[in-house]
C-alpha cells in the first residue's frame, strides 16, 4: 500500500522539478576553439580594413563601411549578450533585446545597400560581404566563449 501523504508527494515533485530546471554548463570551450574564434575575428576584420585601405573610393565612403563594421560587431555582441542573459535568468528588457536584433539586421541591410549601390567590381562586393559576415560570426563566437568561461569560473567559485 502507498502510505505517502500529499505533503511528501508535493516535496518529491518539487525536488524533481528543481533538478530539471538547473542548467549545468561545466565544460569550458577548448583553447583550440577560443583561438579559432579570435583568429577568425582578426582575419575578418583585418581583411575588411585592408580592403578599405586599398579601395579606390572617397574617404566618406570608406568611413561609411568602417562605421558599418563597428556597428555590426557591437550589435551582434549585444544580441549574444541578451540571449545569454535570458538563458542565465538575468533580466533583459524586451526593448533592449529588440533593439539589439534590429541593429544587427540594420547593419547587414546597410552593408547590402551600400554594396549594391557601390561602384565596385562584383568580386570586391563579395569580398566585403564575406569578410563582414566572417567578422560578425566570429564576434558572436568570441563573446560566447567569454561568457562560457566567466559563467563556469563564477560557478566554480560558488561551489568552493
Amino acid at each position: 500500500m502507498n502510505y505517502q501523504t500529499t505533503v511528501s508527494v508535493d516535496e518529491k515533485s518539487k525536488e524533481t522539478k528543481s533538478k530539471k530546471e538547473i542548467k549545468v554548463f561545466d565544460q569550458k570551450p577548448t583553447l583550440a576553439f577560443i583561438g579559432a574564434s579570435w583568429s577568425s575575428l582578426l582575419v575578418g576584420m583585418t581583411s575588411y580594413l585592408i580592403g578599405l585601405w586599398n579601395a579606390d573610393m572617397m574617404l566618406n565612403e570608406k568611413g561609411y563601411y568602417f562605421t558599418i563594421l563597428l556597428f555590426g560587431l557591437f550589435s551582434v555582441i549585444s544580441v549574444q549578450k541578451a540571449v545569454r542573459d535570458k538563458m542565465e535568468d538575468i533580466p533583459v528588457t524586451d526593448i533592449y533585446y529588440s533593439i539589439s536584433w534590429f541593429a544587427t539586421i540594420a547593419s547587414i541591410v546597410l552593408l547590402v545597400i551600400g554594396l549594391w549601390n557601390a561602384d565596385l567590381l562584383l568580386s570586391e562586393k563579395g569580398f566585403y560581404a564575406m569578410s563582414f559576415l566572417l567578422s560578425l560570426f566570429s564576434g558572436i563566437a568570441v563573446q560566447k566563449n567569454t561568457r562560457d568561461i566567466q559563467y563556469i569560473d563564477r560557478n566554480l567559485k560558488e561551489d568552493v
